[in-house]
């Protein structure tokens, strides 16, 4: 595995992403970044006794950056490859009062720690299970104004994505000059529509890979593995708008890359592809997130005719 050439501690963390923020490290593209990440909860929670009550909830989802990535402009891709996630000994989920589709049927707040070790995650004496690492917040500063870490939009931010994990590539698309990178909210495990609001809330250490595709962009963040691509539409609180922003956006890359119909997309996606909902923890005040799975084919090899 590639070897950091530079470092950012968790110190250096912002609680938004803002169109006007300078950048506290700048890099080339190319570079293996060894990042620090806090836990959502910025250290606070500790025991099962610590409750969302009991929470400074201004101290909620920081994340690590900006990083600027020099070459990076309006127009481009930045591609940020998660070439490991390490995270810490210790996790924390939590039921969450008025959030979630099980809510009125649990007593809240409550809260459960989870320990990990050795690739698994133990929530008790009798459940265990293996770690699955993700990234929730991953994004660049937006167009214009200040968007919080909480929520997620075509800049990315709180994407609640567990295919946002170890050896995916998130092309995020580029607003501000050096894209403005900033990375948090690790989770141990997440489930697709994380419904009481958290996964196993953790703090950690990363590996990432920067670069720039020049020339491209998404709509909207697009996820890359080994065998698909994924794309995303997020919504204030309409899974329908997120769920038709991930189809239409899968539908725009076949069409404008790769030469398909709109018809022969729209069978492509219905017969091949797969649509999904990343985040929808509601009711709560939080984004809804979907995601299209687009398998890769010679067809359509990645998300980006290069």
């Amino acid at each position: 595995m590639s070897e950091a050439t530079v470092k950012i501690g968790r110190d250096q963390h912002v609680w938004s992403f803002d169109s006007q923020r300078e950048p506290v490290l700048s890099v080339d593209p190319g570079a293996v970044i060894e990042i620090e990440t806090w836990d959502c909860f910025t250290g606070q929670v500790q025991s099962e006794s610590d409750t969302l009550e009991k929470l400074d909830l201004n101290r909620v989802n920081s994340a690590t950056g900006p990083i600027a990535v020099r070459g990076a402009e309006p127009g481009d891709t930045l591609s940020v490859t998660l070439l490991d996630i390490r995270p810490g000994a210790q996790g924390a989920a939590m039921c969450i009062p008025e959030w979630g589709q099980l809510i009125d049927q649990v007593k809240s707040p409550t809260t459960r720690i989870f320990k990990v070790a050795d690739g698994v995650i133990t929530m008790n004496d009798r459940v265990s299970f293996p770690i699955r690492p993700m990234f929730g917040v991953i994004g660049v500063s937006p167009a214009s104004g200040d968007v919080s870490t909480f929520f997620a939009d075509r800049h990315g931010g709180n994407m609640d994505d567990h295919v946002n994990g170890i050896g995916a590539t998130v092309h995020l698309p580029v607003f501000q000059s050096g894209g403005q990178l900033a990375i948090g909210d690790m989770h141990a495990s997440m489930g697709d529509g994380e419904i009481s609001g958290t996964g196993v809330e953790i703090g950690g250490t990363a590996l990432i890979k920067v670069d720039v595709i020049k020339g491209k962009r998404g709509g909207w963040p697009i996820t890359e593995t080994a065998d698909a691509f994924y794309t995303h539409g997020t919504s204030g609180d309409s899974i329908d708008d997120a769920l038709k922003f991930a189809c239409e956006e899968a539908a725009r890359l076949l069409v404008d890359e790769w030469g398909f119909s709109n018809e022969d997309a729209f069978m492509f996606l219905s017969v091949a592809g797969d649509l999904g909902i990343a985040q929808y923890c509601h009711p709560s005040p939080g984004s809804v997130i979907a995601r299209m799975r687009v398998p890769k084919l010679t067809s359509n090899p990645c998300p980006f005719r290069l």
